[in-house]
């Protein structure tokens, strides 16, 4: 194998380990909509989630930290609700709250 390759192997597998996936679940404040579903962050700051819900519907979205601690972001479902949340985080664990379609809702991840 060449160098060049060898570098960009090597870059490739380095880059896929700068992302974490955690378990996502949360509820609506009725308890009425449960939500499950994964949240991936990135050593940018960044990061992306995907939810599915007890009724059915298919969210998505995406946060930035706005502090080491915490963030904030917004999603999306099928059905055209949107919202924003916020969250806290340890690193590997945190909770958060917010408003999707209306409705409060809560939820922890790691």
């Amino acid at each position: 194998m060449n160098t060049k390759l060898l570098f960009a192997a090597t870059m490739s597998l380095g880059l896929t380990g700068c992302a974490m996936t955690l378990p996502l679940e949360g509820q609506t404040a009725s308890g009425d909509e449960i939500f499950t579903g994964t949240a991936t962050g990135y050593m940018d700051g960044g990061g992306t989630l995907e939810l599915t819900s007890s009724k059915g519907r298919e969210c998505s979205g995406t946060f930035v930290y706005t502090t080491g601690r915490t963030g904030e972001g917004t999603a999306t479902c099928d059905d055209g609700q949107s919202g924003t949340f916020t969250f806290v985080s340890t690193g590997t664990r945190g909770t958060g709250k917010g408003v999707l379609g209306g409705k409060d809702f809560t939820f922890t991840f790691g």
